[in-house]
């Protein structure tokens, strides 16, 4: 039986706001786990409609570290 997760948040329940970093870009790690066994190295997967993700799209989520959902 598989685990049930706590809440998860959209868009419109999050505020950027603009401000100085002392982080750069080559200290930030953006790779997130889909299961147990797949990592991804952006936290990124494309839709699985039929006008999103072909081929072509779900190639160009791998190279980039994400994953395309093909319809």
């Amino acid at each position: 039986m598989g685990k049930i997760i706590g809440d998860g948040i959209t868009f419109d329940d999050v505020l950027l706001v603009p401000a100085y970093s002392e982080v750069t870009p080559n200290m930030v790690d953006l790779t997130t786990r889909l299961t147990n066994k797949i990592t991804l190295n952006i936290p990124m997967m494309s839709a699985s409609m039929d006008t999103v993700t072909e081929h072509r799209m779900a190639i160009a989520m791998a190279r980039q570290g994400g994953i395309g959902i093909i319809h």
